[in-house]
């Protein structure tokens, strides 16, 4: 299998390959899936059609996919999404068969959030040769300050190396926790601006900033101990309650935007999401799909913006509690939406 940099120079080629299987980390191949969504819409591929192979799927959705696509004068992306990286015997089958015989004017594109030597099959070499296979591997202990620092650059920040080298230690490993910090410090710090050590840690380590972005992640994710954890927290150490509302707010209006999209990718492009925050979205999203109930999330916020300010009965604290748990309970969440 080929590596990132090659994949680099197949996204700036003039064609995108007919078969590509792009595996491996989950964060790089989300942002890798998305990168080749947007590469292929710029080359004329108007119609997208997603397969979520999961348990239950019918392998003989994509040949019949593939069998329509005659029936459309434009090109087509076909997007398989297969989490496990294990089609079984029907799906290597099914992708054997693609790939002896691509459909015209169209890319298949399969992503895969496992891999390993053990998920090297027929099926993989068979992509392989018909297109491109790639293996985005996660950055190692060594690599991963300058990651970060890449990925800053690219919101218009830089960073010391010993700066990058105390964040890369912060987040452990975890990619997804890395890029979080890097969009925090992207609304926290003004585009231009060059962190050295001391001013990285002021800004990741001040508390009351630091947890009311960590609580709308909580909330996001649907992890509801977490949040209430944060949120005790941070009105133990007397953070008032309107800040908190004000950013929840920005990320409801995004969420009820979202979800009243006909397309989440396009949505996200609007809204300038980066990669990572996109995902927390569909996450969300995927949890509370209806767009009533985020637009019924924001006339509550409204509530108790007022009661804040005093201009209607009510306990704010309480309250915005009662509306964090709506928004990560599935059966709260369900009333909400009613």
């Amino acid at each position: 299998m080929r590596g990132a940099a090659d994949w680099a120079r197949a996204l700036h080629a003039p064609q995108l390959p007919p078969v590509i299987l792009l595996a491996g980390d989950e964060l790089l191949v989300l942002e890798a899936g998305d990168a080749a969504r947007a590469r292929a819409r710029a080359l004329g591929f108007e119609e997208r059609t997603r397969l979520d192979a999961e348990t239950g799927f019918d392998w003989n959705d994509l040949a019949r996919a593939g069998a329509g696509l005659s029936l459309f004068a434009t090109r087509r992306l076909l997007d398989l999404r297969l989490p496990t990286g294990r089609p079984g015997k029907d799906g290597g089958e099914a992708l054997q068969s693609w790939c002896a015989a691509p459909a015209p004017d169209t890319v298949l594109l399969v992503t895969c959030q496992e891999w390993s030597k053990k998920h090297e099959a027929a099926w993989s070499q068979a992509i392989e040769s018909a297109g491109l296979a790639v293996h985005l591997q996660a950055p190692r202990p060594q690599e991963l300050p300058q990651w970060l620092g890449q990925r800053l650059a690219a919101r218009g920040l830089s960073a010391e190396m010993d700066a990058l080298d105390w964040l890369a230690a912060r987040v452990e490993g975890n990619l997804l926790a890395g890029a979080q910090e890097v969009d925090k410090l992207a609304l926290l710090v003004p585009a231009g601006t060059r962190l050295d050590r001391e001013a990285l840690e002021q800004r990741v380590g001040d508390s009351a900033r630091y947890d009311a972005f960590q609580l709308v992640d909580a909330v996001l994710a649907g992890e509801s101990a977490r949040a209430l954890r944060i949120l005790a927290g941070l009105r133990a150490e007397g953070e008032e309650v309107l800040p908190l509302l004000g950013l929840l707010n920005l990320q409801l209006g995004i969420a009820a935007r979202l979800a009243a999209a006909r397309d989440f990718e396009a949505g996200a492009r609007a809204e300038r999401l980066w990669q990572a925050r996109a995902a927390q979205f569909r996450r969300a999203l995927a949890r509370a799909p209806q767009p009533r109930f985020w637009q019924r999330a924001l006339v509550w916020a409204g509530r108790i913006d007022r009661m804040v300010k005093g201009r209607e009965a009510g306990e704010p604290w309480r309250e915005f509690e009662r509306l964090l748990l709506a928004l990560m309970q599935p059966r709260s969440a369900a009333a909400l939406a009613s």
